[in-house]
């Protein structure tokens, strides 16, 4: 792997943000910041990643141990992109991060930030867990400018 540098960032992403996905351009634009893809990767702790709301969000939920180790892409963001990254996530308002280590390719260990859910529902243990997020056209992914703007993903979660 390259050598990163000190003022960049490693953000594990395992949903809406991985290349092909809705979300993927907030990565690719440059005047969020900087974003390189160094390769996929997968959580060394098992997390249960689900789908909720109306609006087919994915949420990792912060019981570690529970569920599967989930697969992702890791990206090297700097302090802008980082930023942004914390925008769309709605961070610490909605989602929170931290540090996890995950697995690359290459079995090398990174520590790398990702999103998770902290506060949810107990029912939405229930729902099945996945391994890998892809937005489908059965359960297709609603972006925000699309959704209802009385109803929050946050409000929405015992849909």
């Amino acid at each position: 792997m390259a050598s990163r540098s000190v003022a960049c960032l490693l953000v594990f992403v395992y949903g809406t943000l991985k290349s092909g996905q809705p979300n993927h351009h907030w990565l690719t634009l440059p005047q969020n910041g900087k974003s390189t893809l160094i390769g996929k990767g997968k959580t060394s702790v098992k997390f249960p990643l689900v789908i909720g709301t109306r609006y087919n969000i994915p949420f990792l939920l912060d019981k570690p141990g529970q569920g599967n180790q989930i697969e992702g892409e890791i990206y090297e963001v700097d302090k802008d992109m980082f930023a942004k990254l914390d925008e769309l996530e709605e961070y610490p308002k909605y989602y929170d991060r931290q540090q996890q280590e995950i697995i690359t390719e290459n079995n090398e260990t990174l520590q790398c930030w990702l999103y998770l859910l902290r506060k949810f529902p107990d029912r939405m243990l229930d729902k099945p867990y996945l391994t890998s997020y892809s937005n489908t056209s059965e359960q297709p992914y609603n972006e925000k400018s699309v959704r209802d703007p009385k109803i929050t993903a946050k409000d929405d979660l015992n849909y």
